[in-house]
């Protein structure tokens, strides 16, 4: 029977900022079990004031105090690896539930960062009070607009091949990563190609609610936890048997990613990935699964604030198969 795991964020749980082959996890568990990875986010430099009233979680104070080595922005509870991954399988993670971990999140922008970043040479940052009861966040804005929440992880993904080394967390890639995809909310799978063994599954960079561009570097940026369930399929598994890049699904759904610092060659690679499931999934030609996805799947803008920005297609399910 599967098990659960709980992992606390604490200094010697979270790797802040990077991704590489040789962290050890801090957990082993079995595929299909459920593993619920508390999350949070923010340097000290973005944290409210005292006089904000808003305080600030005991677990990201420690790390704070804690003072681990930063490579990139973001903290990241994991690795936990899963028994039996190795080099050429994928991980199946299953969002079954993302719960808020904190009662405000925060959003803002920096010089020389954000996709306007010539029109906006300064920095700014607006602390967000968040409704829990009715899942709500208030951004201070004129006399306040108070928007839904719709939370989701950021970042979640796998070791990268050893040969990268250390990696940030801001450019998502192949093992996945920062791949800011609002779509990949609880009730949502997605596949990831192993690099190592265990694969070694990492998330954070929790999100209240983000608009397809997160266009000034940051979404509501807040604590969260996620219930996720990981199952490995051996040899790429149903996911696609050469799977070699994140692709997604959610209750309505098919999606693929792509991913290039030219926001061109993202657009193209998302359109391959799409015709390359297409092509698998209905047995039909490469051309057919072209003219399909003219007719039938949305392309959209993920994100272009992360140096590899991102489109995601969608293909509504029940249209083709």
């Amino acid at each position: 029977m599967p098990a659960s795991h709980r992992i606390a964020a604490t200094p010697e749980t979270i790797r802040w900022g990077a991704f590489d082959a040789s962290f050890a996890p801090v957990a082993t568990i079995a595929s299909g079990d459920l593993v619920v990875l508390e999350c949070v986010s923010g340097a000290p430099e973005a944290m409210p004031k005292p006089e904000s009233g808003l305080l600030l979680p005991p677990a990201l104070a420690a790390i704070h105090a804690a003072r681990p080595p930063r490579l990139g922005p973001h903290i990241l509870t994991g690795p936990v690896a899963v028994e039996g991954a190795e080099p050429g399988d994928a991980l199946r993670i299953d969002i079954e539930q993302i719960e808020l971990g904190c009662d405000w999140g925060f959003c803002g922008f920096r010089p020389l960062f954000g996709t306007l970043p010539e029109d906006f040479p300064y920095q700014r940052m607006l602390h967000i009070p968040v409704d829990k009861a009715a899942m709500t966040g208030t951004v201070p804005v004129g006399p306040g607009v108070t928007l839904p929440l719709s939370p989701f992880f950021g970042v979640m993904g796998l070791a990268p091949p050893p040969a990268w080394g250390s990696i940030s967390t801001k450019e998502p890639r192949a093992h996945g990563g920062n791949l800011d995809n609002k779509e990949l909310t609880a009730g949502s799978t997605l596949w990831l190609p192993v690099h190592v063994a265990g694969g070694n599954f990492s998330a954070g960079d929790g999100h209240g609610v983000q608009g397809d561009g997160e266009v000034c570097i940051n979404a509501l940026e807040m604590c969260l936890t996620g219930h996720f369930r990981l199952t490995l399929e051996k040899g790429g598994g149903a996911a696609d048997p050469a799977l070699r890049f994140p692709r997604a699904e959610t209750k309505t759904h098919f999606i693929s990613m792509g991913l290039n610092e030219d926001l061109d060659l993202a657009m193209k690679q998302a359109l391959r990935e799409m015709i390359a499931f297409i092509v698998a999934r209905m047995n039909v030609s490469a051309a057919d699964a072209y003219q399909l996805c003219s007719l039938a799947v949305d392309f959209r803008v993920t994100q272009t604030v992360n140096g590899e920005k991102g489109v995601h297609g969608m293909l509504k399910k029940g249209l083709l198969f």
